[in-house]
């Protein structure tokens, strides 16, 4: 059975104009590039409800898949070059792990 992990970071109000470019112009292109995109399921950003939040959800076979991609990321010096400029624009991070129900779909 999958695993999801929910990653939601609250942003420093003002500053996710500058979040959603630093993920698009140097996040997201490393992820791809280095082989990691494949377990992100998505972003979102906030709209309602608790505002100023990125939120990300990936999906992991378990979780020793789950902390070995994460301690694969966090050995990229490219993406470590990226999280470096982002993170002082992190108020909050929460991290969510979350198992499927067994009905309905799954994404």
């Amino acid at each position: 059975m999958p695993l999801y992990e929910k990653r939601t970071y609250t942003v420093i109000v003002g500053r996710m104009a500058e979040v959603q470019r630093l993920y698009a112009e140097q996040g997201w292109p490393v992820l791809e590039a280095e082989g990691f995109s494949t377990h992100n399921v998505g972003y979102f950003v906030s709209d309602t409800g608790t505002l100023h939040q990125l939120v990300h959800l990936w999906r992991f076979h378990d979780d020793a898949e789950r902390r070995a991609f994460w301690q694969r990321l966090y050995a990229s010096e490219a993406f470590m070059a990226f999280a470096a400029q982002i993170r002082p624009l992190i108020q909050a991070q929460e991290v969510q792990l979350l198992n499927p129900a067994p009905w309905g779909p799954r994404p």
